[in-house]
């Protein structure tokens, strides 16, 4: 076995499931980042990597690396070494489609892919995995494909750039090219081998075994050769949450034995629900979570009834202890989307020494998520149909490497 198949649950590894469909802690407590690390068999993001991307790029490094959001990688590393000879790379990327609106859990990994496209200047292609939702969300397969569509707009609407851009759904793209590549990667991995990484039982249909093979191949460039023709070389990086690492784990193993590079992999935490940082949220509690279709009014009411706090319960205790930051959810939500590091520093400091209060930080988190979501809602009302489909037409992109 190598060693990009390590991953594989024992019974006293059960403290934390984490998987594709799955994120919960032992008693409902937090994810240990540093055990996922180990037993993943990932590396964690040092600051020398975060200051090559700035030496490399010539701009500051996204805020999600400055702060640790994006934490942990595979080969990483070589992607910049390729990238300082001259080489270039593709970004790979994806959602699941299985609701109408986003939260901002979901949109972290799209803004940070656009600040990787931004930065090094290079193509991305989007999976929509609407396939994969009409087989665990039991979804019909027009509901799928309608919902990859509205979610689309929502991708869209964080600014990619449409000539360095390709967002396709599966059930629309996948065939020729793309399927010799999936077939390729079916034949390397045994069943035994695929239920050791995922956990599949005798119980679950036989699509669920055979799609990893569908989310492998978007990191072959000659699964795209209307785009990558003859680049069959071509390095991909894959910004994406941990608990994506089982797909890739899978695909590293199998790629050098079909011909290819094994694909980098940049990793994120998890973004906790509002009532604690226990996991990924629930889609069943809409108040677990700010949606990008929630209003003003909505968000501030989310925040101050359901934003778990590291306060005190007294505002003389308060004072006189001051707040838990590590458990705080409202300084976790600005550590993600406040960008003003000094700002961030100073409400820290002022909340943990008690000089701050719980209501004014979580009225400062109002105005910022207020802000974000206003920004999205108006670049989301300005996605027109004809904009999904020009995204989603197969076609050459004419500034891909310029």
């Amino acid at each position: 076995m190598g060693e990009d198949m390590k991953g594989k649950d024992t019974n006293e590894e059960q403290e934390q499931v984490v998987n594709p469909w799955e994120v919960s802690a032992k008693d409902g407590g937090k994810i240990d980042y540093d055990k996922l690390i180990d037993k993943f068999g990932c590396q964690r993001l040092d600051h020398s990597l975060i200051d090559r991307v700035r030496r490399l790029t010539g701009r500051a490094p996204h805020v999600f690396l400055r702060r640790g959001v994006f934490f942990a990688h595979r080969d990483f590393n070589d992607i910049l070494d390729a990238y300082e000879r001259g080489e270039k790379f593709f970004l790979y990327t994806g959602r699941g489609p299985s609701s109408e609106s986003l939260h901002l859990g979901h949109l972290i990994p799209f803004m940070f892919t656009r600040y990787l496209q931004e930065a090094f200047r290079v193509p991305l292609v989007i999976q929509l995995t609407d396939d994969e939702k009409c087989m665990w969300k039991n979804l019909s397969v027009e509901e799928s494909k309608r919902l990859a569509r509205e979610n689309a707009r929502d991708i869209i609407a964080c600014g990619f750039d449409i000539t360095r851009t390709f967002i396709f759904q599966d059930f629309e793209y996948v065939g020729g090219s793309f399927y010799n590549n999936m077939v390729k990667v079916e034949k390397c991995v045994t069943y035994n081998k695929v239920v050791g990484i995922f956990g599949f039982t005798g119980e679950d249909h036989i699509g669920k075994v055979s799609f990893p093979a569908v989310q492998a191949v978007p990191s072959f460039p000659s699964s795209f050769p209307h785009l990558f023709s003859g680049k069959d070389d071509l390095r991909c990086l894959i910004p994406c949450a941990i608990d994506q690492d089982p797909y890739f784990r899978m695909t590293r193993d199998v790629a050098p034995r079909i011909g290819y590079h094994k694909p980098s992999l940049i990793e994120s935490t998890f973004f906790p629900a509002l009532q604690g940082e226990t996991g990924k949220m629930s889609a069943s509690d809409p108040n677990s979570a700010i949606y990008v279709t929630d209003s003003a009014k909505e968000i501030k009411n989310k925040i101050n009834k359901h934003a778990f706090s590291g306060g005190q319960d007294s505002e003389e205790k308060h004072r006189k202890y001051g707040a838990n930051l590590e458990v705080d959810i409202p300084i976790k939500y600005l550590s993600f989307f406040l960008e003003d590091d000094d700002e961030l520093e100073h409400i820290k400091k002022e909340y943990a020494a008690g000089r701050m209060l719980t209501g004014e930080v979580k009225k400062r988190l109002a105005e910022v998520l207020t802000d974000l979501v206003e920004r999205h809602r108006l670049a989301r009302s300005a996605v027109t149909d004809e904009m999904v489909d020009a995204f989603m037409a197969v076609r050459p992109l004419p500034n891909m490497f310029d």
